[in-house]
């Protein structure tokens, strides 16, 4: 009898045993290997190899406790991740790892190693640049967003899949951590440097303008199921090479705004634009600078391109064929687009879950000069989003602020 027959949670050692009886990558005699790779949060990552050949697999499981903390979390996190990256594997071919095997006993997902691509946070910490990320993080997203819709579904399997994509618990995570606890820290869990603590109370604790407008945003997050969103697309999501870009882990998927992931994609592009400017000599990032200035801009003009342009061709809803609506419906996203940047901005500065991209500055006053500068922009973004619209503008508010 199996040992995989109901659910416990693996070490490397039940890895390898799994590969060789659940999957069919490696030959029958092949010697196998594994490492746990995970370093999130929430579940174990596996990778599993042949010592020989070299030919691997990952194995990603979900347990019944998080990670992190040891409270429970719904294991149907692994279902939804397995289905959205089957979904989005077909929907924007070559920008997800291929997934071979979904298993609802173990709440197992085996894929593609995709250990040629590097985490692009990390890359991005060592000033390399990747001329593609633009063009195919845009496509990634217009490609799996739109389509997932009622503009071009039938909104009978529309309202199916958001039932199918209910997420409650990862939702919650979201919610708290993101639209709530970096301006009401009502929990206790905000982790802000004592020489920042005063200009936090006076820039996000008592500014009430900004909480109302963070609830605005949670109230849209909340009920607004307009697309299948990744949920989480920050830079640690994205692996790149020089010539490819692979868009991992969405286990927070759901129905929710389409911004929501657009944002998150600007958002982290200024931690390492932040990063630089106050550990290195000008003279140094320039290169860099404009890089990450010139995505910025792609990012927003390729993606309102390549929208219009699938939106011509897909859309199926009567009136949302006319171009008038089009153009109402694509402003709503860059508004959320904008709010969603503000907001992840803040709460990887104050909240719990931080970046390397800051944590690593290791000089006080610049770590203090990059988080008041990051909090500042991301405000304006957030209180002004109705009027951003081009990557000139997120630009243009970051560099008044430097």
């Amino acid at each position: 009898m199996s040992k995989f027959n109901s659910h416990f949670r693996m070490e490397a050692k039940d890895a390898v045993l799994y590969a060789k009886e659940n999957l069919r990558i490696f030959d029958e005699n092949a010697k196998l290997d594994a490492i746990e790779i995970g370093d999130g949060n929430i579940n174990y990552v596996f990778k599993v190899w042949d010592v020989n050949t070299k030919k691997s697999v990952i194995i990603k499981q979900a347990d019944i406790l998080l990670r992190s903390s040891g409270r429970p979390l719904d294991v149907d996190r692994n279902r939804i991740e397995a289905e959205v990256l089957m979904l989005q594997g077909s929907l924007a071919s070559g920008l997800v790892p291929k997934v071979y095997k979904y298993d609802p006993i173990m709440c197992t997902l085996s894929m593609e190693d995709i250990s040629d691509h590097k985490n692009l946070r990390k890359e991005l910490l060592h000033r390399k640049t990747f001329p593609h990320l633009g063009d195919h993080i845009t496509t990634f997203l217009v490609n799996t967003l739109l389509p997932t819709t009622d503009l071009v579904m039938d909104s009978g399997e529309k309202k199916d899949n958001i039932k199918n994509y209910i997420n409650k618990d990862l939702c919650k995570i979201s919610e708290d951590l993101v639209f709530t606890e970096p301006f009401i820290d009502y929990k206790g869990r905000n982790i802000v440097l004592k020489e920042n603590m005063e200009f936090v109370k006076k820039e996000l604790y008592e500014d009430k303008n900004l909480i109302l407008e963070a609830g605005k945003l949670k109230n849209n997050f909340m009920n607004n199921t307009q697309a299948l969103i990744h949920g989480d697309l920050h830079s640690g999501s994205i692996f790149v090479k020089e010539d490819s870009t692979k868009v991992l882990d969405p286990e927070f998927a759901f129905y929710g705004p389409m911004g929501y992931d657009l944002g998150n994609v600007i958002g982290n592009l200024f931690f390492s634009w932040a990063n630089a400017i106050v550990t290195e000599d000008p003279k140094h990032i320039k290169e860099f600078v404009t890089w990450i200035e010139d995505t910025i801009k792609d990012i927003i003009k390729l993606f309102k391109e390549k929208f219009i342009k699938l939106y011509k061709e897909i859309v199926t809803d009567v009136m949302a064929k006319e171009e008038y609506y089009m153009n109402w419906y694509l402003d709503s996203i860059l508004s959320d687009t904008a709010g969603i940047a503000g907001l992840e901005i803040i709460r990887r500065v104050v909240g719990d879950s931080k970046v390397l991209d800051i944590t690593s500055i290791d000089h006080i006053d610049n770590r203090i000069r990059a988080e008041r500068l990051l909090i500042l922009s991301a405000k304006t973004f957030i209180k002004n989003r109705n009027n951003i619209k081009t990557g000139e503008d997120y630009i243009n508010i970051f560099n008044s602020n430097i």
